[in-house]
C-alpha cells in the first residue's frame, strides 16, 4: 500500500509536540507539506526545526492559539488554505467530578471542541469548492467509555464525535471526507505525568504504566498504552485517496478498549 500525499498541504493543530506531532511527522513522511502549530512562536519554530532535521519532510510554522479569535486569524494567515485539516489541540487532566467548576467545563469545550469547529468552519468550505479534502478530529476512546475521573474531558471528546458527523453531512457528495479518529490511552509526555497522578510516582515507568492500565485501563485489549506512531497511521491514511469511502465515521486506534462502544 503506497499513501502519496505530494502536492498536499496538511495543517495539524496542537502539533508540537505529542501525538499531534507525530502525526505532522507521518503527513510530511507521505509527502505532504505540513503546518505545525502550537500557541507560541518559539515552540513552534523549535517544533519545525526538529521535525524537519533530518526528515527530509517540509514544514511550517503555524503558531496561534486557536482557541482565541486572534490566534486563530494568525493560524489563517500562515495557512491560508489546507487540503488535511487534522484537528488535534486538546487538554485533559483528572478531577473529582463534583470539584470541576464552571470554569473548568468552559475551558475543555472551549478548548477540545470549538476549536475544531472554528477550524473546520474556515476551511472546509475551500474543501468543498476544490472536491477534495479531508477533516479529521483526534478524540478519545473516553468519549464513549466516560473514565470517572475526568468526566469533563470525557464530555468534550463526545461532542467531538457530534461535530465530525455533523460536518460530514455537511460536505455530503462533494469529495471531501470528515472523520474521527478514537485514539487510546497513548503514551506521551503528558500521559506520563497523568499516570503518575494516579499511580505510585516511585514506581519505574514501566512497572507504572502497567500499573495503569492494570488499575484504571483494565478494558485494554492491548494491555500497553499505544505509541504515537500509532494513532499517526491510521490519520496518514484516512488523509489518502485511499480512505475515499470512509467519511462520517469514528475510526478506532483504541486497542480494542471497550467491546461495545461500536460495532
Amino acid at each position: 500500500m503506497r499513501i502519496d500525499l505530494s502536492g498536499k498541504t496538511a495543517l495539524v493543530t496542537g502539533s508540537t509536540q505529542g501525538i499531534g506531532a507525530a502525526i505532522a511527522a507521518g503527513l510530511a513522511a507521505a509527502g505532504a507539506r505540513v503546518a505545525v502549530n502550537g500557541r507560541g512562536k518559539e515552540s513552534v519554530d523549535a517544533a519545525v526545526a526538529r521535525l524537519g532535521s533530518g526528515s527530509g519532510g517540509v514544514f511550517f510554522a503555524a503558531p496561534g492559539d486557536i482557541a482565541t479569535d486572534e490566534g486563530a486569524e494568525a493560524v489563517f494567515a500562515a495557512a491560508p488554505d489546507v487540503d488535511i485539516l487534522v484537528n488535534s489541540l486538546g487538554i485533559f487532566g483528572a478531577r473529582p467530578a463534583l470539584e470541576i467548576d464552571d470554569t473548568e467545563w468552559r475551558r475543555y469545550f472551549d478548548t477540545n471542541v470549538l476549536t475544531a469547529v472554528r477550524m473546520t468552519r474556515h476551511y472546509l468550505p475551500g474543501m468543498i469548492e476544490r472536491s477534495w479534502g479531508r477533516v479529521q478530529n483526534i478524540a478519545s476512546d473516553s468519549a464513549v467509555a466516560i473514565p470517572a475521573e475526568m468526566i469533563h474531558y470525557g464530555m468534550s471528546k463526545t461532542a467531538l464525535l457530534a461535530v465530525s458527523r455533523g460536518f460530514a453531512k455537511e460536505a455530503a457528495g462533494t469529495g471531501v471526507t470528515v472523520n474521527s479518529v478514537i485514539a487510546g490511552p497513548t503514551h506521551t509526555g503528558g500521559v506520563e505525568d497523568f499516570v503518575y497522578e494516579l499511580v505510585d510516582r516511585d514506581l519505574p515507568w514501566d512497572q507504572a504504566q502497567r500499573a495503569f492500565m492494570r488499575e484504571h485501563r483494565p478494558q485494554s485489549l492491548l494491555q500497553r498504552l499505544i505509541e504515537p506512531e500509532e494513532i499517526a497511521n491510521m490519520v496518514v491514511y484516512l488523509s489518502s485517496p485511499l480512505a475515499s469511502a470512509t467519511t462520517g465515521g469514528a475510526v478506532r486506534v483504541d486497542g480494542g478498549y471497550v467491546d461495545s462502544i461500536l460495532p
